[in-house]
């Protein structure tokens, strides 16, 4: 798929079946996990054609690849292009420890509370957005994180036409880009195992909006300022800016995080009719003259006779 061009998920025989375009690649994506999960497919074995999976799973081919690409991501599988036995897709690996732990990570996921997948964005991706400036300060040039692909995924959510589905699917996308382009397989396999839930939480806030234009418009450039803050290497800056820009979004939707309601005030506790109610406070007693001359003169003394 190309990443400029919009995501208009269909079924490969072009009929009304498939699943929406939040769902599509993520269909394809759980057939292919529970497979291997189940030992149906093992290092050397080829994926079916893309077409093949397309057409029985009901989604485009499009969304064959994106699943592919993720299990690419998580050292699983390995494509190639041209024909012969190596080409297309090939199990490289079993999902075993670490591997099968993230793709396990993926399916519970999709269960945790929207407010924690959200504290965990606050945690890990401003420290990939400040690792990654941190390359781009310290590299010569040939050394520098490659942000090509985040790029181009900006550059297709440009798309004026595209819908809040379509958007929020690049959105998540350019996220798990950033941390692909870190380097590091650990936060690049995290983020592809929480991708899931953070593009469903996203989708379904956009309700609570004000107004998706105007929020599509300011996403769109706080993505421009984080990747300019990244390659200009101010760590500080594109951490700060990733962050805001998570918070933001969810302080927006009104997805208020349990921890942060109020709390509700206690009922009160009925009077008990056979306890009869403490009288209330009497007031002081009157002053008049002499009382204030007494207190200020002191106690009166007896004197004895001389």
């Amino acid at each position: 798929m190309s990443a400029t061009t919009p995501v208009h998920e269909g079924p490969a025989d072009g009929t009304s079946s498939a699943p929406s375009a939040s769902r599509a690649w993520r269909t394809a994506l759980e057939h292919i996990e529970a497979r291997l999960l189940g030992g149906d497919l093992a290092p050397g074995d080829h994926l079916p054609p893309e077409r093949q999976l397309a057409t029985q799973l009901g989604v485009s081919r499009s969304s064959v690849r994106e699943a592919i690409r993720v299990l690419e991501v998580l050292g699983l599988v390995r494509t190639a292009t041209g024909s012969g036995p190596s080409a297309g897709a090939v199990i490289v690996a079993s999902p075993d420890g670490g591997m099968s732990a993230v793709m396990r990570l993926q399916v519970a996921a999709r269960g945790f509370p929207v407010s924690d997948v959200v504290d965990a964005r606050l945690v890990i991706e401003p420290a990939i957005a400040a690792h990654l400036a941190g390359l781009a300060r310290r590299a010569d040039g040939e050394r520098a994180p490659d942000l090509t692909r985040a790029s181009a995924l900006l550059d297709a959510m440009d798309v004026p036409e595209l819908e809040p589905a379509e958007f929020l699917a690049l959105d998540a996308r350019f996220h798990l880009a950033l941390a692909e382009a870190s380097g590091n397989t650990v936060l690049s396999a995290t983020m592809a195992g929480l991708r899931d839930s953070i593009e469903s939480y996203v989708l379904q806030a956009v309700p609570n909006l004000p107004s998706w234009w105007a929020t599509s418009a300011r996403l769109r450039t706080e993505h421009r300022g984080i990747v300019e803050a990244i390659r200009s290497g101010d760590a500080s800056d594109a951490a700060r800016r990733l962050r805001a820009h998570v918070a933001g979004y969810y302080a927006e939707s009104r997805m208020t995080p349990p921890s942060t309601q109020p709390t509700p005030p206690s009922p009160r506790t009925p009077p008990d009719p056979a306890i009869p109610p403490a009288p209330p406070p009497q007031p002081p007693p009157p002053t008049t003259p002499e009382a204030s001359w007494r207190r200020k003169a002191g106690p009166e003394t007896t004197h004895s006779g001389f």
